[in-house]
């Protein structure tokens, strides 16, 4: 039997307490920069140009159908052999995951733009409203409602995906849950308790996106 013992954890306490205010720095920039990212993407993926398009769809494929952890190991060790250009792990970690979050929310950005009825645009055109008008201040007030559970959800996943940051050695959650296992040899202890707090930090924003939900859906009856 094993003999479980938190107590030894009290002493490390501090470094769970940076390492999960880490994780939400990296998180929330990884979120604001992918949103930002897959505006302009959703946007531009809108455009009857396919030059315009081609290159995106080959950013959103590759990102999407590539894991994540392989997307930063390549950011970190392959990118700077190919460029000459040497990226800090934070920095590397960081642009990995807001252009793979990027890819995401552009998709679901999209989809929220051609769900809108294409009755919306002809009205607006034919007020003489010009398209960039019609978008911001007709389109993309309606698709957002429909927008916000799916990006919530992304941006659930967006923390999640920080834990993967430890394999380059930037200083969140799980690395630092590394460093006091490497101490006390108290693995399961640690791990538990980083789930705990991953639970105690996500568990809150999905009841809000389950109510969210609800509360759209409502609306719409």
């Amino acid at each position: 039997m094993y003999d479980w013992d938190f107590s030894i954890l009290w002493q490390y306490r501090w470094l769970f307490v940076y390492g999960s205010l880490a994780t939400l720095l990296f998180a929330f920039l990884t979120s604001i920069l992918g949103l930002v990212i897959g505006l302009i993407t959703a946007v531009a993926m809108l455009s009857k140009l396919w030059i315009v398009r081609l290159p995106l769809m080959v950013y959103i494929g590759v990102f999407r159908c590539t894991p994540v952890l392989v997307q930063l190991v390549w950011f970190y060790y392959a990118l700077p052999g190919l460029t000459g250009i040497t990226m800090t792990p934070m920095v590397a970690g960081v642009l990995a995951l807001a252009l793979y979050g990027g890819a995401f929310y552009g998709e679901i950005i999209r989809g929220g733009i051609v769900s809108i009825d294409e009755g919306q645009w002809d009205g607006a055109k034919a007020l003489g409203m010009r398209r960039k008008d019609v978008m911001r201040r007709i389109i993309l007030p309606q698709a957002f409602t429909r927008m916000i559970p799916p990006l919530v959800n992304q941006s659930i996943l967006q923390i999640k995906n920080t834990s993967l940051l430890s394999t380059v050695a930037v200083p969140e959650l799980l690395y630092r849950s590394q460093m006091i296992t490497a101490e006390t040899y108290r693995p399961l202890e640690v791990y538990t308790t980083v789930a705990v707090v991953y639970l105690v930090i996500l568990f809150p924003m999905t009841l809000f996106v389950d109510w969210l939900e609800n509360r759209l859906n409502s609306k719409t009856r």
